[in-house]
């Protein structure tokens, strides 16, 4: 793939971002990572995503891909031989695999910004503790992971 043909908007700390960059990374694939700030958002960012404004955005030469569930989809079907495939190739897994991945989304920011809004420690302590799953914030991250590797990659 030629340099520069693909650019990932990002932030270090946005599991959406992470989602997309382990596949690419994975997938053995090149791209040219730009760190955003949304505090002053990059001209790349407003037109590319003018409508949500937000990160991931994939860019492949000149069209944007959005949304981070879209981007592996996305990437799974454009370079499918290359590296190991994002979805099982059985079609229940790939469903169970999007069941879960749409779950975690749903989950995860909302504990984020009530643990956040939480009027005391112990609140913020209790919400960290109970979680979706009542798991923990990490424990939510780890099982993201584990399950996106036991899906395709383990027997």
């Amino acid at each position: 793939m030629a340099n520069g043909e693909l650019k990932l908007l990002g932030t270090w700390c946005s599991q959406f971002v992470i989602r997309v960059r382990m596949i690419l990374e994975q997938k053995g694939m090149s791209y040219e990572y730009f760190e955003e700030n949304f505090a002053n958002k990059s001209a790349l960012l407003l037109k590319h995503n003018p409508v949500h404004k937000k990160v991931p955005v994939l860019i492949h030469g000149d069209r944007a891909i959005c949304e981070s569930l879209v981007i592996l989809q996305y990437i799974d079907e454009n370079w499918s031989g290359t590296g190991p495939p994002v979805l099982p190739a059985n079609p229940y897994d790939r469903a169970i695999a999007r069941f879960w991945a749409a779950y975690i989304d749903d989950k995860l920011p909302h504990q984020l910004i009530d643990t956040l809004k939480a009027a005391t420690e112990e609140a913020k302590a209790e919400n960290i503790a109970e979680g979706a799953f009542g798991r923990s914030f990490q424990e939510m991250l780890c099982w993201e992971s584990l399950l996106w590797w036991r899906l395709h990659w383990l027997p």
